[in-house]
């Protein structure tokens, strides 16, 4: 009879610490389904984030170091060829500007009117018109109510050859890490003036030839903030490989990871000028552009160790560095100041001495004789 009490006993025990947590998971399912899904996804989405987009992190605002450049990608360079393809939209595949064009035209994104000093201005009394832009470029186009539609054929994919990047490169002081990303992207036409597109030539045999004029004109379109087309860009597949064409990867991760390769035209500097109106010749140019990437390079590549002239600069003209100049500065001011008060007390101390010595006679001299009034 004990037996079988204690084998009962045994069994409610059991019962009940298996009931406890399906107890939990019903209360967890009588929860919101939003609350349940983000309660749930978020750790695990910003864990995937972290290692999916180990690059994809915003600029500080108040960076230690930071350096500003602009650069000029050319898309007939294999390097960067994965923003040119395909030229025409191939399924749910397009290149870069198809996708830029075409969020423009449903409004998704914003654009910036290209100014003449070739710098972003991202103010609402910057932002451009897409109408305007299609006339500017006398891109054809068609008005339905409040939308306008373009043909796929009349846009100017196979045009555009080269993009203008703005690229900041930082270090972080909160996180020690030290990183390079693109702020604004700038598409940039390639095209003839149309009345000398076209011109006559005359061969050897007599026969006159219509060729194609050399010289094409760089026309820039106008400038996005890549925060604004991230999104879009991450949901968009490109192909990185001539070899192997199953090698794909989204095009946020291919300007994340810097796969792309430009040459620098222009650096955030105090004069505002780009580096031709800084170099004379073309060997000054690319003499300046070659000490630029140096410079970037050993920053980042010296940052923590022991640094070269570049990096020496670079501390010096930091933040931090300046802030500790000033400190020492102050400190050196306030030791400066203290010495002359001293100074000033040994002087003062040292005359009272001398002005207390005289007034006794000196110690070798004849003793006082005081003679005291006796009174009769």
């Amino acid at each position: 009879m004990k037996k079988v009490l204690f084998i009962l006993l045994s069994f409610c025990m059991v019962g009940t610490m298996v009931a406890q947590p399906q107890k939990s998971r019903v209360q967890n399912n009588n929860r919101p389904t939003a609350v349940r899904n983000n309660a749930n996804s978020t750790a695990v989405g910003m864990d995937r984030a972290s290692l999916m987009f180990p690059t994809a992190v915003d600029v500080p605002e108040d960076p230690s170091w930071r350096r500003d450049i602009y650069r000029s990608i050319d898309l007939t360079k294999d390097e960067n060829a994965a923003l040119y393809y395909p030229v025409e939209p191939q399924g749910g595949q397009m290149n870069l500007f198809t996708l830029l064009f075409k969020l423009l035209n449903t409004g998704k994104i914003p654009a910036y009117d290209y100014q003449l000093d070739g710098l972003e201005n991202f103010q609402q009394s910057n932002r451009m018109h897409f109408k305007d832009m299609l006339d500017r470029q006398k891109i054809p186009y068609e008005v339905d109510g409040n939308s306008i539609k373009v043909n796929q054929a009349d846009i100017p994919s196979a045009e555009v050859l080269s993009y203008y990047v703005k690229e900041s490169s930082y270090y972080d002081q909160n996180t020690a890490t030290y990183h390079s990303r693109i702020v604004a992207l700038c598409p940039v036409l390639h095209r003839a003036p149309e009345e000398f597109y076209v011109r006559s030539y005359v061969s050897e045999d007599g026969e006159e030839e219509d060729v194609q004029n050399q010289n094409v004109q760089k026309f820039p379109l106008f400038w996005v903030k890549y925060d604004d087309v991230k999104n879009y860009l991450s949901g968009q597949d490109v192909m990185t490989s001539n070899l192997n064409n199953a090698a794909r990867m989204s095009m946020d991760d291919f300007f994340s990871t810097n796969h792309y390769k430009g040459t620098i035209y222009m650096t955030t500097n105090m004069q505002n000028k780009s580096l031709q109106e800084l170099c004379a010749t073309d060997s000054l140019l690319k003499k300046e552009q070659n000490r630029i990437e140096k410079q970037m390079t050993d920053f980042e590549e010296h940052i923590w160790s022991t640094p070269v002239d570049s990096v020496e600069q670079a501390r010096r003209d930091s933040i931090a560095a300046l802030n500790l100049k000033g400190k020492k500065a102050r400190k050196a001011a306030e030791a400066s100041s203290s010495a002359a008060r001293s100074s000033r007390r040994a002087a003062s101390s040292s005359k009272k001495e001398k002005s207390g010595g005289s007034s006794s006679g000196g110690g070798n001299g004849a003793p006082r004789v005081s003679v005291r009034r006796q009174r009769h």
